[in-house]
């Protein structure tokens, strides 16, 4: 039998959907059918009821019904379940046959056409032979139906219809061909479901109803079929939950059948079938647990029933499908949203099922081999072409009973089975299970199990003698191998990876796995590391080498016909193998002495090579190859006659180096890396990234380290080299010479901002030789805030301040050359805008000739100082506006005068001179005929002010804008012995605001007690109307007046008046002036208090002095 025999039917695998047959439409010539069909059948969502549909001719002969069985008392069942039985519920016999016919209520020929309907209906009947199969009518018509109730023609018509056809009235449908026509499919399909439901439902009575028929001696096998089909139409009916109960108690019946080794397989057979169906609901209800334990219960029950000890790669065969079929269910629910964990994944039954698989191909090669032909006429034909019951044989079908019925037969049918079984490509069903359960377990992030599946599967391609699959994932997987140092599982698999080599006469590939072999982590034997060793030696001098043991005698001959071909090709000798993901028998490390030399220093390396084969081994060529080429000649060892390289197994031989580096070499690493070579027959070399090292250096280094320090310093008394200590260093930094030149700064921290700082540099040469081409770059350090280089400016030039332009950073500036002992002094000026600490750089730099080894070569040298400067303001100067009377102002009436006042306080360490200060006005008119400073060469201590008063008038604008700017205040100034420096102060802007009447007075200084104080009060229209001024003077203690006490006055736009009172002070000292009450009636939002702001409020009155007499002058 074929290999396919133990996939599942696709009717067992699908979901069972109710079978609706549509009759009637013509699909293909009709538009408005096609319309319909498509509306049934394209695009159904998920909400859709789960109705399957079929177009059929209404003549189509369906599946003939079996006469009804009235007893089962002589009846001997031959089998559990047809082989065409679900096919037949799925796809043969429909649960409801639906009739499409054109006809409107109103349609002239109503008569003729329902005679006509009435005729298609009763043939779909006849050709449904008694089955309980419903029939159904639809009426496609082009009118949108009335509602029920309304059309009476409609209803009279619909009766005498469903009469004509003998339907019931809720079998009778009417489809209108409209613009809804999907809406009314699916209302449609509804009712046709509910008719489904109740054809599956009496299907299941009508099975249910054969049981009191039945005994438990003879009808067994009807137990079990009986419950599968009540299962199977309560799947139809989308009822599984019962669907799941049917099928439980199916397979607990199968299992309490007598089971021999005639009916094993059948037993089987159904046992499977019934624990997919099982595994499957528990899945679709979301109880994977049930559905695992299902499994494993069934795993359990089965696996011993192995049958015939001449089919059992059969029974393997069977196993192997249970586990991969769950495996596919498992996977399909976690593609549905099911969660898997690390441990419970499908991958676990994709191995499993791989592992029967491989013990199914074992179970084969173990059967003698008969050199037989396969028997005819062939046992495993059948009449019909099948088989009439799932699991049993073609030669005895239907044959229950314990013993065969023909010996003969049934040892021909073994002998057909065992045939057909070498046929099967085993190798690939177990590559393609390895690869579903490697996929799973990658996605689960499970690297060990998929490393060992993988493995195997390379194993399954060297046994299908697919030699390059085998080496890529063989290749592959050891590289986690050697990682984690499963040195046993590594030299198993570089076993296999040698067989594939040699097979494929691969030769590269082969001295790789050859020297893995011999090397420190090949767990082989002393003799087989020998065999190898020899075998590597004839590939090296390039003859065929031997047979690898446990190889298909087919397979070498073909190899040694491919390694005859390899020999004779003379252009394909040299090698390079890059062995620092493998563990050769050579180890190599390389290290520098130093980590960085200076350039007037030789470099010195030194490369260890030790040996861990069986015997010496003897190299021709040790070349390091250095990042700069150009140094690669010093570092080449050769063999010559005298002295050959050759290497004792476990002694370290240590090979030393120098030479010197290139002065453009400065600053840049230097990296090696080692290539061994032979020249022999075919030239290998092996090549060593970075210092040497391999697979498993890092962690024998890390091994000895722990060891090192748990023993302590014995370990240093040894006199061999201990090779796991020895640290590789795989490159070197080439460093400038040591200067020999001393390098000071002076300078007086802090800098005042936008001063020019200087800072004073002092060279002095200490070498032996004249330092040639001093150049000095001087300036902000790189590497800084972007903006402080933009805010810092150098010069040499101290005797004027330099402008924005001047760079951040002077680079090579020519000091020409400096004799030994020279001193030279530079003073370098800087000039910082803005405050905070930076960083300045002084790099000089010069060449020198000096001799290394015998080599005069020029070293450039370099000395970096720097120095951190603070950068503080120099002063802070505060702005007020007051009015003339001092008093703070929040607003500045327009064209009335106002003080501007500045003060300047000094936070330099150092004496200020302030030269000069200046205003610049943009909008305000001084109200002096000239702006002088006040400030012109004053000095400035630490934490001394200096102020100044400015009295400035805002004339009236032409804008609406009312706050406007004032301008700039200007102060020159300097610190000791530094150039003049301006610095600009910008002056806050003011809020302006119009007054309709400004009201001030002229008055003297003082007055005098009872003498006459005259006072004139000007009243000004600043407005463009007439104003009605009333103005009075309330009495006061301190004076008395003479002058009009209450007045009211008109005056014109743009004009003044003026009163006059004489005031007649009564007490002395300071003294409150009567005030004014003054209102506008025409500007109701003006108040007394904001018109009369700008009048003197008090007086200072001197006492009344007396006549003096001349006695009183003679006294005196």
């Amino acid at each position: 039998m074929a290999g396919s025999q133990w996939e599942l039917p696709p009717e067992l695998c699908c979901r069972p959907m109710a079978f609706v047959a549509l009759t009637g439409l013509d699909v293909v010539y009709n538009a408005v059918h096609r319309a319909i069909w498509d509306a049934f059948c394209a695009n159904r969502r998920a909400d859709r009821v789960p109705i399957s549909f079929k177009v059929l001719p209404g003549d189509h002969e369906y599946p003939k019904c079996r006469t009804k069985r009235t007893s089962y008392e002589w009846y001997i069942p031959k089998g559990i379940l047809k082989t065409g039985w679900m096919n037949k519920h799925l796809n043969l016999v429909p649960a409801l046959v639906v009739l499409f016919y054109e006809l409107d209520w109103d349609d002239p020929q109503w008569k003729e056409k329902q005679s006509e309907c009435a005729t298609k209906v009763e043939i779909v009947r006849t050709s449904l032979q008694g089955r309980n199969t419903k029939v159904a009518v639809v009426l496609i018509q082009k009118k949108t139906p009335l509602p029920p109730g309304e059309d009476l023609v409609a209803s009279e018509r619909a009766s005498s219809l469903c009469n004509a056809c003998d339907l019931s009235g809720k079998s009778l449908f009417v489809l209108p061909h409209t613009d809804h026509l999907v809406g009314y499919i699916i209302r449609l399909e509804n009712a046709f479901y509910e008719h489904a439901q109740t054809y599956y439902y009496t299907e299941i009575r009508r099975v249910k109803s054969h049981k009191e028929f039945l005994n438990k001696t003879t009808h067994q096998l009807l137990f079990v079929r009986h419950q599968f089909k009540i299962a199977f139409f309560s799947e139809l009916k989308q009822d599984t939950q019962n669907a799941l109960k049917y099928y439980r108690t199916a397979y607990s019946l199968v299992h309490e059948l007598r089971a021999h080794e005639t009916n094993m397989l059948e037993i089987k057979t159904m046992a499977g079938f019934i624990n997919y169906k099982i595994c499957r609901l528990c899945f679709q209800h979301n109880t994977p647990l049930d559905a695992i334990a299902q499994f494993r219960k069934h795993i359990d029950l089965c696996k011993k029933k192995i049958g015939s000890a001449e089919l059992a790669f059969e029974h393997a065969a069977w196993m192997s499908k249970q586990f991969q079929s769950f495996g596919e269910l498992f996977d399909e629910a976690i593609k549905l949203g099911l969660t898997a964990i690390q441990t419970q994944n499908p991958g676990f039954y994709y191995q499993q099922a791989a592992c029967y698989s491989q013990e199914r191909k074992q179970l084969l090669l173990q059967l003698p081999w008969y050199d037989s032909s396969y028997p005819s006429p062939d046992p495993l034909d059948t009449q019909s072409g099948g088989l009439d019951f799932y699991g049993q044989r073609p030669w005895r079908q239907g044959h229950q009973s314990i013993d065969p019925p023909d010996a003969e037969k049934e040892k021909t049918g073994i002998l057909a089975l065992q045939i057909k079984e070498r046929d099967v490509p085993h190798s690939e069903l177990i590559i393609a299970l390895l690869s579903n359960a490697v996929a799973q377990f990658k996605k689960y992030k499970c690297p060990r199990m998929k490393s060992h599946l993988m493995v195997q599967m390379g194993e399954e391609y060297y046994h299908a003698k697919d030699y390059t699959k085998a080496l890529k994932l063989l290749d592959y997987v050891m590289c986690d191998y050697r990682t984690e140092r499963w040195w046993g599982l590594l030299t198993a698999i570089l076993t296999t990876a040698l067989r594939c080599a040699y097979l494929m006469a691969s030769v590269k590939d082969y001295i790789i796995y050859c020297m893995e072999l011999l090397g420190r982590a090949s767990t082989l034997k002393e003799e087989q590391k020998g065999r190898i060793e020899k075998n590597l030696l004839k590939v090296l001098m390039n003859e065929v080498p031997d047979a690898e043991p446990e190889c298909d005698p087919s397979s070498v001959s073909a190899a040694r016909s491919l390694w005859n071909d390899r020999v004779a090709l003379s252009g394909s000798n040299e090698f390079t193998i890059e062995v620092q993901d493998y563990i050769p028998f050579i180890q190599c490390k390389a290290k520098f002495f130093s980590p960085s030399f200076h350039v007037d220093q030789p470099i010195q390396l030194q490369v260890f090579l030790r040996a861990d084969c069986p015997h010496p081994v003897t190299l021709n060529k040790l070349a390091v190859s250095l990042s700069n080429q150009e140094y690669n000649q010093w570092c080449v060892v050769e063999s010559s006659g005298q002295e050959s390289m050759s290497l004792i197994p476990g002694k370290t031989k240590c090979y030393n180096f120098s030479f010197v580096a290139k002065t453009e070499d400065v600053g840049k690493k230097i990296e090696v890396s080692v290539m061994l070579g032979s020249d022999r027959g075919r030239c290998v070399f092996l090549s060593w990234r970075g210092a040497g090292g391999d697979a498993a250096s890092n962690h024998e280094a890390l091994q000895a380290s722990r060891s090192s320090r748990r023993w302590g310093r014995g370990m240093e008394t040894r006199p061999e080299l201990d090779w796991d200590n020895l640290i590789m260093q795989h490159s070197t930094m080439i460093i400038s010479r040591v200067p020999k030149i001393s390098v000071q700064l002076s300078h007086q921290p802090p800098a005042l901002n936008n001063e020019m700082y200087c800072i004073s540099l002092t060279v002095q040469s200490q070498e032996e030789g004249v330092a040639k081409e001093v150049k000095l770059t001087a300036g902000l350090k790189p590497g800084q805030d972007a903006n402080l280089g933009q805010t810092t400016h150098v010069t040499l030039d101290g005797s004027k301040v330099c402008d924005d332009t001047a760079p951040a950073l002077l680079p090579d500036v020519p000091l020409g050359d400096l004799k030994p002992g020279e001193k030279l002094e530079r003073c370098v000026y800087v000039r910082c805008v803005s405050t905070g600490p930076r960083v300045f750089l002084f790099h000089v730099a010069y060449s020198i000739d000096t001799t290394v080894e015998g080599r005069q070569i020029v070293c450039k040298c370099h000395k970096d100082e720097t120095a951190t400067i603070e950068t503080v303001v120099p002063f802070e100067v505060s702005v007020k506006f007051v009015s003339t009377k001092f008093e703070p102002l929040d607003r500045v009436a327009v064209d009335i005068p106002f003080l501007l006042m500045t003060d300047i306080l000094s936070s330099s360490p150092w004496p200020l001179v302030l030269a000069s200060s200046s205003l610049q006005l943009l909008t305000m008119t001084s109200n002096t005929p000239q702006l002088q400073s006040q400030l012109q060469e004053v000095v400035l201590q630490t934490g001394e002010c200096a102020s100044e008063c400015f009295c400035l008038r805002c004339p009236p604008l032409t804008s609406s804008n009312n706050t406007v700017a004032t301008g700039q205040y200007l102060i020159s100034w300097r610190s000791a012995d530094s150039p003049l420096i301006q610095t600009t102060v910008t002056l806050p802007h003011v809020i302006l605001e119009s007054v309709p009447l400004y009201i001030h007075a002229d008055l003297p200084s003082f007055g005098r007690v009872r003498e006459s104080l005259p006072v004139r009060y000007h009243i000004e229209n600043r407005t463009a109307l007439v104003q009605e001024v009333e103005m009075a003077v309330e009495p006061s203690d301190a004076f008395m007046f003479s002058g009009l006490k209450q007045v009211r006055l008109r005056i014109l736009p743009g004009s003044e008046q003026q009163m006059l009172y004489n005031y007649y002070p009564l007490m002395a000292g300071y003294q409150t002036l009567p005030q004014l009450n003054i209102s506008l009636p025409r500007c109701p939002t003006t108040n007394t208090h904001t018109l009369r702001r700008f009048l003197p409020q008090r007086i200072f009155v001197k006492p009344q002095g007396r006549q003096l007499d001349d006695a009183s002058i003679a006294a005196a």
